[in-house]
């Protein structure tokens, strides 16, 4: 059952996440965003923010190294799809609004990172 999810839930990458042991180290990391890239930064609770681009956690979150979002058109729907594929979704991560998964974490990952969708 190989079709194409790119294009079925029109996927993109939402962000790239990476796993910092500290605040200071994700805020240091983040800086270094801005000044290679010009990236602003912005202070989270949970994580430091480069743009839209980057979010490095302050401390360990999902994800031996961090964590790839993916941005797709029918949060629902590519669940399913992917749980046909042999992905678990971690239920406890997900939210809904108004009856639609908006947000949701698999348990399996890829080259250290976890996966999570979030409805476009």
């Amino acid at each position: 059952m190989s079709q194409d999810a790119v294009a079925m839930f029109d996927m993109k990458v939402n962000h790239v996440g990476i796993n910092a042991d500290s605040g200071e180290q994700a805020a240091a990391w983040a800086a270094d965003f801005l000044r290679l890239m010009g990236i602003p930064t912005k202070d989270g609770d949970q994580s430091v923010w480069a743009g839209d681009l980057v979010e490095i956690m302050k401390g360990t979150g999902r994800g031996t190294v961090g964590h790839i979002a993916f941005k797709v058109n029918d949060c629902d729907r590519a669940v399913e799809y992917f749980k046909s594929l042999g992905m678990t979704p971690v239920e406890e991560t997900r939210k809904v609004v108004d009856g639609k998964t908006v947000f949701i974490y698999f348990k399996e990952e890829i080259a250290g990172f976890a996966i999570h969708l979030n409805q476009a």
